[in-house]
């Protein structure tokens, strides 16, 4: 006899999030309005409020924005061959979510500080971070792989919803930084902080206390949720009842549903939540509307909880088609250019591998090294353990760690 499972986790969700625009009718409230200037089939719309920022994008812009989010994609495709040819212990893919990245990404600012989950590869890219670094921690050898006050771009946060806290500290930090050289007249630009997470997260704990103190203090800070719709296997619409962008409302700042699929928009939309963000207006809260094509991360099989039909369905909003069929249809854009982005994406790809092929075994003694600043007895008897160990084997070397336990031991 089968099992039974939840009907409630297991059904599907909507494309269009019925359930939740229904709970908000039984509450009095209209539904959450989405964000959308670039339709599906690459129609460009307008709306009152952001229409002014899109406007500020150049033609070769635009063309940028294509580049970036289809080398991300080939990016992303390389890791995962790898991590399937053994180079790397895991990856975790973004396709799908090109848009969200690469368009909120570039709407930030050199002086901004950003705050990523494990999935933020395009805002990588947006940052001026060396791709190919960023494979070094999924291969175990480094627990980043890159320094942050190069890019204003921190290490990847493995523990969900801890960046918030830490991204809303930063922006306190911020705000008090620019109270004290306000009156130095030190000419530096107003910096702004943003914070991403999955809808997943948003179910933690660490998200509601952090929005807490961002609105008590006024903090310069844009929550950014890529609302992919699927936490590993549950589905948004078993984590809440109401567009995530309304929960903003219960801590007192605003809150925008974007389509996430919509490159344009989503720039749009994260520029003007910035610049809200460094006028001392206080925190923002995006939800990109978006999702995540492919699996949580190369150690999932979606096939198991969600049905083909629903990815195709978003497979038709595919964020690189449609900003495609605008560029050329606007004649903005044309064959050579679309030619010339695929090589780049390939010597991109081909770069990548590489560097993965070239980089270290990782060596499971620096485990111990890491745990504690400083020297540890415990830790030192733990090591002197391993030393004896190892020393029975031939030759004295310790054998290499499998490189998922040395990712495990690296974090």
């Amino acid at each position: 006899m089968g099992t039974h499972l939840p009907s409630t986790e297991f059904d599907g969700t909507a494309v269009d999030d019925q359930r939740e625009a229904d709970a908000e009718a039984v509450m009095g409230q209209p539904p959450a309005q989405m964000v959308q200037l670039l339709g599906p089939d690459g129609t460009l719309g307008a709306d009152p409020v952001y229409s002014r920022y899109a406007d500020r994008l150049s033609p070769e812009d635009l063309r940028g924005l294509y580049a970036d989010m289809a080398s991300i994609r080939r990016f992303d495709v390389e890791a995962t061959a790898l991590q399937r040819q053994g180079q790397l212990a895991l990856w975790v893919p973004l396709t799908g979510q090109e848009a969200a990245q690469i368009g909120s990404g570039r709407a930030s600012q050199p002086q901004d500080y950003i705050f990523p989950t494990y999935r933020e590869h395009g805002v990588a890219l947006t940052r001026n971070v060396d791709l190919a670094e960023l494979l070094r921690q999924f291969r175990g050898v480094s627990n980043g792989g890159w320094d942050p006050k190069e890019t204003n771009f921190h290490l990847y946060t493995l523990v969900l919803a801890a960046q918030t806290l830490h991204a809303v500290g930063y922006a306190m930090g911020i705000q008090r930084d620019q109270k004290l050289s306000a009156g130095a007249d030190a000419g530096e630009p107003d910096a702004a902080v943003i914070a991403y997470f999955g809808d997943g997260a948003s179910s933690e704990g660490d998200v509601h206390e952090s929005m807490v103190f961002a609105s008590s203090y006024n903090a310069p800070v844009v929550f950014f949720c890529q609302n992919n719709h699927w936490a590993i296997s549950v589905p948004t619409n078993v984590q809440t009842r109401v567009p995530l962008s309304n929960r903003a409302k219960g801590y007192g700042f605003p809150g925008i549903r974007v389509d996430g699929n919509d490159v344009i928009a989503v720039h749009a939309v994260t520029e003007w939540a910035l610049e809200h963000a460094r006028q001392g207006k206080g925190p923002v809260l995006i939800e990109a509307f978006t999702y995540r094509v492919g699996a949580h991360t190369t150690a999932d099989d979606p096939t198991k909880y969600r049905g083909s039909e629903e990815e195709d369905a978003w497979r038709a909003k595919d964020p690189l088609l449609r900003l495609e069929k605008y560029l050329r249809a606007e004649g903005l854009a044309d064959d050579a250019f679309f030619a010339k982005v695929k090589a780049d994406g390939d010597e991109l790809a081909a770069y990548v591998r590489r560097t993965a092929h070239d980089l270290e075994n990782p060596d499971i003694r620096t485990a111990f090294a890491n745990v504690y600043a400083e020297a540890h007895p415990l830790v030192a008897e733990e090591l002197a353990w391993f030393e004896e160990y190892t020393a029975g084997f031939d030759g004295g070397d310790a054998p290499s760690a499998p490189h998922g336990a040395a990712a495990k031991a690296g974090h």
